[in-house]
């Protein structure tokens, strides 16, 4: 028999940001499946706290939270990077897929976010579905995106008047800002953008763990902004043992 998987997006993490649709679909499945890091990192306590609080707030029934260990990516910089990802996303796959396995009925991913920007669920569960072992019918959820409430947070219209505008990492961010002059930066804890040329030319507005109680916003010039976004950043993973930061870059 099919049973259902949904990879809900659950926003950043506010519970007032989650969509009615998402709100709708985790009351229809028999429970929830979490990524759990804290194994490795175990700061991350807090993250799963902010899912059983939206779940808490909008989920009127019975409901439970199936645990998945995450396996532990290689973050040394490797020369293959793309190699080592799709490896993390197998091991992935296979610890999500044996929760199915462990656990009958139709079940959700709570994802962080929107699933379709810079996040692996949707390519986890097309690996569950190639691997065979079970039989299930995946629909996507969409949620809030950071990059969309970093933009209202500091009342912005991310692109000029007919303009593009590029969502790189902080990995390819020296090459693409090169070439563009509109760039959203996520998945930078070096925070890049403090090494590119002429920082002067670069406006900068910046927010970290948006959505929750104690995110963090500066704007201004790069040059002059930059040594306290840093500061601010670092403040804000110490406060929470974590931290989630994203930015937009516009030349001046």
């Amino acid at each position: 028999m099919t049973r259902r998987l949904a990879l809900v997006g659950l926003g950043p993490g506010d519970p007032e940001l989650v969509t009615a649709q998402a709100a709708r679909v985790l009351n229809e499945v028999t429970y929830f499946l979490v990524a759990d890091k804290t194994e490795q990192h175990p700061g991350t306590a807090d993250l799963i706290a902010m899912r059983e609080a939206i779940c808490e707030r909008h989920v009127t029934g019975e409901w439970r939270l199936v645990h998945v260990p995450d396996p532990e990516r290689d973050r040394a910089d490797p020369a293959d990077y793309a190699t080592a990802v799709r490896d993390w996303h197998e091991a992935r796959a296979q610890v999500y897929e044996q929760a199915l396995l462990d656990n009958p009925g139709d079940a959700a991913v709570l994802v962080w976010g929107d699933p379709a920007l810079y996040d692996s669920a949707i390519r986890l569960a097309d690996r569950i579905v190639e691997r065979g072992r079970v039989d299930v019918a995946v629909e996507v959820v969409p949620g809030l995106s950071s990059v969309q409430l970093l933009a209202a947070r500091h009342r912005l219209v991310l692109n000029a008047i007919g303009g593009p505008i590029t969502i790189t990492t902080g990995r390819r961010l020296l090459e693409d800002a090169a070439d563009g002059d509109n760039l959203v930066v996520m998945l930078d804890g070096a925070l890049t953008c403090r090494r590119l040329p002429d920082p002067s030319t670069w406006q900068i507005w910046w927010g970290a763990n948006l959505g929750s109680s104690d995110e963090q916003l500066v704007a201004g010039r790069l040059d002059e902004v930059a040594d306290a976004i840093w500061s601010r950043r670092a403040e804000a993973k110490q406060g929470r043992g974590w931290v989630m930061d994203t930015y937009l870059l516009r030349r001046h």
